[in-house]
């Protein structure tokens, strides 16, 4: 018998037992932070169970105090100044980046894909037939300037241009930030109508419809407004309702913690970025307008956008349009850029699409739903657009 038998001294877990201890330096306030820890908790579901030190803080704030006595195994952080850096670093433990600020270059990082959000705006924007365009920012975060950059560049190769805001923010109960709004104001009545524009953040869509109603400028009427993020309270309070970019903030914070997983297990990653694209463009009032000066077009597109999923024919558009069919679907394709027939089953893609990654509702259901008189046919033409039959994209997308 070992001579340890009968002794109820506890004795140290193997190693092999012992859960790792990772740090989660990431904010709780607002939705894309949450959407990374969200992330990495399904990770640690599926993977492997972490002892996890999630502190409450603001973003960019200061090390947390306990951090200078932690002995852990991993962190996954927003390192966004200098002081966190150094901090974060002087560990010497497995680090993964989750910000753009690219304050350690030595660490590998996972973020989103800003200009293809930019890009997904932009299409949104120009679809809808505007032809002037803006951008509202924030210069102190890298990420909002890689959107800028890639918003302006894209309205330069279509051949208009784009007017930039760009104030840091303030608070709102501060000296600083009345003047940053009575400075958005009056470059919002300046700004020429109707024009689309791309807000860096929510947040900053939200500063900027408020001050779109100081401005007597109607939203989206004179000015199209998108936003990014897709904090779902955040657009639905606002007025009118936030047209936001679902960015895959899910995914991107599961993707962190599979390379901390793997560093911590002693594999070598390169230092280098990880970019995954946005989920969608969720469109709700405040760009749900068209900027078509032919008043035909504009009626045919405001029928198109109402009906599209109750089973709505080109031939249907022509008895509330007087042109005839030539005519009109020659001025359609010259404004839209696209057939009238092409622009019904674009609207009805996107409707599927919203379906496909928003509800639990059967292909046949969907169909129904969407106009489609089975769902093979409905199966047929979404993968002729999209590349995917549906089951794969909802599989994909989720």
């Amino acid at each position: 018998m070992s001579r340890n038998a009968g002794s109820c001294t506890p004795t140290a877990p193997s190693p092999r037992f012992q859960r790792r201890s990772v740090a989660l330096l990431i904010e709780t306030s607002n939705a894309y932070a949450r959407g990374l820890l969200s992330g990495i908790t399904a990770f640690i579901r599926r993977q492997e169970a972490w002892s996890v030190f999630l502190p409450e803080q603001e973003r960019g704030a200061l090390p947390p105090r306990w951090l200078t006595r932690w002995r852990g195994d991993g962190i996954i952080a927003r390192l966004e100044n200098e002081q966190i850096a150094a901090e974060v670093m002087r560990l010497g433990v497995p680090v993964v980046d989750v910000s753009a600020a690219r304050v350690v270059p030595s660490v590998p990082w996972v973020e989103t894909d800003d200009a293809a959000i930019a890009q997904l705006v932009f299409a949104h924007l120009q679809e809808r037939g505007y032809r002037r365009f803006a951008f509202v920012g924030d210069d102190r975060f890298q990420w909002s300037r890689w959107r800028r950059d890639r918003f302006v560049a894209l309205a330069a190769a279509a051949g208009a241009t784009c007017d930039v805001f760009e104030l840091p923010a303030a608070d709102p109960r501060s000296a600083s930030f009345e003047a940053m709004r009575a400075k958005m104001v009056a470059w919002l009545q300046q700004l020429p109508k109707p024009i689309g524009l791309m807000a860096a953040y929510d947040i900053k869509a939200q500063q900027l419809l408020d001050a779109c109603r100081d401005a007597g400028v109607a939203a989206p009427e004179d000015v199209a407004v998108v936003g990014v993020d897709n904090d779902e309270l955040l657009c639905e309070l606002c007025s009118p309702p936030l047209s936001s970019v679902a960015p895959d903030a899910f995914n991107t914070g599961l993707y962190a913690a599979e390379l901390l997983h793997r560093m911590m297990h002693g594999e070598k990653i390169a230092p280098t970025g990880h970019f995954l694209k946005p989920l969608r463009l969720v469109v709700r009032q405040s760009s749900a307008g068209f900027a078509i000066a032919d008043p035909h077009i504009a009626a045919a597109m405001q029928l198109i956008r109402e009906h599209a999923c109750d089973g709505i024919q080109v031939s249907d558009l022509l008895e509330r349009v007087p042109l005839s069919r030539r005519t009109f679907e020659s001025r359609f394709r010259k404004i839209v850029g696209r057939s009238p027939h092409e622009e019904i089953l674009r609207f009805k893609i996107e409707r599927i699409k919203e379906l496909l990654i928003g509800s639990d509702l059967t292909l046949s259901a969907i169909a129904r739903r969407t106009g489609f008189a089975h769902d093979e046919y409905l199966s047929v033409a979404f993968k002729r657009v999209v590349g995917l039959p549906p089951s794969k994209y909802r599989e994909k997308m989720r």
